[in-house]
This record gives C-alpha cells, structure tokens and sequence, in this order.
C-alpha cells in the first residue's frame, strides 16, 4: 500500500500541545496515519512530503453546515428540482474541502446518497455526518411555508431541497425519528425554538412539548445517537438540557446558570456566528424575506457575549457556520469572529478535538494521532499567531489531505 511521509513540519494538534511543536514527523499508509513521532521514522519506500517548515493541523470539521441549502429563501429551496439542488450541494461542498474541511456535520436536509456520493468518490466533498431532514412542528423554525400557504406539509418531507420535515404529537415524532434513523441518519435534529430563516416563529417560541423532545431523545438513545436541537434563548436550552438534548446548536442568548448546568450535564454547544454577520449584509439582496431580516440582531449582537458565557462556564463548543446559499464562502471567517473572544488555541479545539467529540468520531478525525483518518492541512504560517491563515478560501492551506488524498498540494 502507497506511502506519504510528512517531514520538516510545525505540529498543531490541540490533542497533542496547545503550541506549534516541530520535530515531529508522520507517515501515512491508505487512508490512516500509521505513525506521528517526535523521532525519524524509516520508511523508505514512502513518498516524502518536505513541509518547508509550515505548520501541519488536522483537517478541519465544520459542526455546523447546511449542504442543500442553495439558496438563502429556505422556502423557495425547498421547491427546486431533486437534481438541481444535488449538483449545486456538490458545488458547495467542493467549497467547502477547498477551505480545508474534511469532515462537516450537516444539520438538516443532508441525505444518505450524498454521503454515499462523497465515500464512493463520485464528488470531490468532506466527509458527511447529517440527521437527515430537522423535525419541527407546525408552524416551527422547520417549516418553511408562507402564513398564507396550506400546501400539505409531507411536500416537504419527500423533496431534497427542504431541510426539515413538519412531525406534530409524540407518536409523529418517534415514527420520524425512526424513519431518519432507518434512512441513515446518523443523529437526529430538532428545532426547539424559533428561528430567522422561517416566517412564523418568533425567537422566543419554544418548539415542541417537553413530551415531544423527551419522545425526540429516547428515539435516539435507542439508536446507539443523540438530538441536537435549534436554540437561541435561555429557557428553551434549559428545557431541552432537561429532556435529553446533548447537541446545543447557536445559543446565542444563553445565560451563566444555564451554561453551567450544560456544561454539568455533558451537551456540547455549537454556536454559528458567523451567519449572522452576513445575513443582515448580504440576506436581503440574495432573497431573505424582511420577515426574518427583522429577526437578525436579536441573536447576532448577543452571540459574542455568549462565547464569554459558555467559555466561563466550562461548556465544551465546537465549530460551526450555518450559512446558506451564496454566503457558504464566508465559512471560514468563523475563525476570525471567535478569535476576537476566545484564545486561538481553544478556536483551533473547536474545529478539530471538540468538534470530534460532537461527531462521535474521537480518535478518528480532529487529530493527527496514529489510528486518525490521514485528514491533514498544512498552513504557510502559523494559525495561533494568525487566525485569517484559515480564511481566503484556503489560499494559505499549500496541501490538503482527506483520508490519505492529496486533494491539493502545491508543493510539488
């Protein structure tokens, strides 16, 4: 089996140092890393990668990201043909991976054929991690239509440009639930507040009964999976740390108390900042209805404080983005607004080891340890001392590795 050895390279891997340590060399074989060590490592055979001293990371994973969302009018999303919006995810994720995410967690409309796309080698994509459609009620942050439209929701259900499905009742949700799970979903997605991209739900509407969540819950505890659930404000993430809910997803309004009985109970945070610095610029223009336009300070002004909060607290958050449609290109910049709050070693943390834990995949990606998926980005420079190194649609990202691939190298 072919060799890569990677040599005369700055080690970042939060796992490993909080500082960019050199001496270390690592070799990969097929799709995984056989040896990462401080010491030379004999392979004679491998192809050797000379790393002019810049800085090799674990490939980056986005917990965060919405593939099918083509457009920024989610509703209008949801009408496109099958086909068009499959071509245009395919797109999306080359994006994505051109950025130097190897892995994303997709939170609502991702499905298991493009998963299947990505493992057969059908679409140059990160890897994919998705719950399948979000379940929402009536009327909820999953529901896209109009006030005035009283098209049957399962319209929504079958097509793949909707990222959510309507499930009312405990008996609904459970039957969707397994219907998800049954479809290949690897964890299940709630929405549990309102929302900005949906026309009826204010932010402080709470999704579903606590009946409905629990019900959400131990469907997915029985699946070997946990829910992760939409939220911003404070009483609607307590509610749903009450019931079960692990994956906390935005939080922008969360509150001390609450960050710290999270942090208690084990959830992990996922915050999105990002999608709300360019949906109040760009949203309006691309087709975001005033409705939701109206809706963006509430959550985009208090989501800084919220990284303080949920740092202070001991809340575990890992990487997201959230954007939609032409705005996908500005994934990256999440980097950038965190490291304004938070120290870069813990923005790092949360696109690799802490993003990992959220995955379930803990040893598997994140990390650059031997038994790891051989996903790797080597940086001309040092990210702890610069963030936007990971920005610029990885201009500064000179190789990119996903399960042993040189996807880009331009060393050579």
């Amino acid at each position: 089996m072919p060799q890569i050895l990677f040599r005369n390279f700055g080690l970042l891997d939060p796992a490993i140092s909080e500082t960019v340590v050199g001496g270390y060399e690592m070799l990969v074989e097929g799709d995984r890393i056989v040896e990462l060590s401080d010491k030379p490592i004999k392979a004679g055979q491998a192809n050797i990668v000379d790393c002019g001293k810049r800085t090799l990371m674990p490939g980056l994973v986005d917990c965060h990201v919405h593939v099918i969302a083509t457009m920024v009018n989610l509703g209008q999303n949801a009408l496109l043909p099958d086909a068009l919006v499959a071509y245009r995810a395919a797109r999306i994720m080359k994006g994505m991976l051109d950025r130097g995410f190897t892995t994303v967690r997709d939170l609502g409309g991702g499905t298991y054929p493009l998963v299947e796309a990505q493992e057969q080698g059908l679409i140059d994509a990160p890897r994919l991690i998705i719950p399948g459609k979000a379940l929402s009620q009536t009327g909820g942050h999953g529901d896209s239509r109009s006030r005035y439209d009283r098209r049957d929701p399962e319209t929504w259900t079958r097509t793949l440009g909707s990222l959510g499905r309507i499930a009312d009742g405990v008996d609904a949700v459970r039957i969707a639930c397994r219907e998800e799970i049954k479809q290949g979903a690897h964890f299940i997605k709630i929405m549990a507040n309102g929302g900005v991209a949906s026309p009826n739900d204010p932010i402080h509407f709470l999704g579903y009964s606590r009946d409905e969540i629990t019900a959400a819950v131990e469907e997915a505890t029985n699946a070997g999976t946990y829910v992760a659930a939409h939220l911003y404000t404070d009483e609607a993430i307590l509610r749903a740390v009450e019931c079960g809910v692990h994956s906390l997803e935005h939080c922008n309004l969360i509150q001390p108390k609450t960050a710290k009985f999270s942090a208690d109970k084990g959830a992990i945070a996922c915050p999105t900042l990002v999608t709300y610095e360019y949906l109040g610029v760009e949203g309006p223009a691309l087709g975001l209805d005033p409705i939701s336009v109206s809706k963006i300070d509430t959550v985009r002004v208090a989501g800084m404080h919220s990284l303080e909060i949920m740092q202070k607290a001991g809340l575990t958050m890992a990487f997201g983005s959230d954007l939609l449609g032409e705005m996908h290109r500005h994934q990256s910049e999440e980097f950038v607004i965190r490291g304004r709050v938070l120290p870069a070693i813990e923005v790092i943390r949360s696109a690799t080891m802490h993003a990992a834990k959220l995955c379930r995949r803990e040893g598997k990606i994140g990390t650059l340890q031997a038994g790891a998926y051989a996903d790797a980005v080597l940086v001309d420079g040092d990210p702890l001392k610069d963030l936007s190194l990971l920005t610029r649609q990885g201009a500064h990202l000179d190789v990119i590795m996903q399960a042993g691939r040189l996807y880009k190298n331009v060393l050579n």
